[in-house]
């Protein structure tokens, strides 16, 4: 286990349009009020389509990330997550999961995590920001070179 405590700062709702790519909009968003590190609580909205983290195929090994794709449309989401700094490729590096209603299949269900999508109607994203002590941002999110380079949550600089 790893912990440690936080400090938030501003507090934001932001709204992606009809149209609007929701990591492009969320990133830009974030890079326009100067945020390296947050949360989101919870967003609700709709996408056209979206890019989930999944496969059809039989798994060769189920402890091993997967890196492979699906492509859903037409659905409504629920989702949230964290807005960490990636120091080694000097970016912010948001970590979202969403569970998603497949509005055409009688809201059959689909829950990963999101890739990339395009919102449908409107995305309504609160953002709580994460306050560094002034030596960096507060999270930070690096490879994790022991468990298959998964990207792993850390604070500060270290990890």
């Amino acid at each position: 286990m790893r912990f440690a405590q936080v400090r938030t700062g501003r507090q934001f709702v932001l709204a992606l349009d009809h149209g609007e790519d929701f990591l492009t909009g969320l990133t830009q968003f974030c890079a326009d009020q100067d945020i390296q590190a947050g949360y989101i609580p919870t967003f609700v909205g709709g996408f056209r389509a979206a890019r989930l983290v999944g496969s059809c195929e039989p798994l060769d090994d189920p402890e091993a990330p997967l890196w492979e794709e699906t492509t859903v449309e037409t659905l409504e989401a629920l989702g949230g997550g964290t807005l960490a700094w990636d120091p080694d490729k000097d970016c912010l590096a948001p970590h979202i999961h969403v569970a998603a209603g497949l509005k055409a299949r009688s809201a059959e269900g689909r829950v990963s995590h999101l890739l990339g999508a395009t919102v449908q109607f409107i995305c309504e994203i609160p953002i709580v920001e994460i306050v560094g002590d002034g030596d960096g941002p507060a999270l930070t999110r690096r490879p994790n070179l022991a468990l298959y380079d998964v990207p792993l949550l850390g604070f500060g600089t270290g990890i």
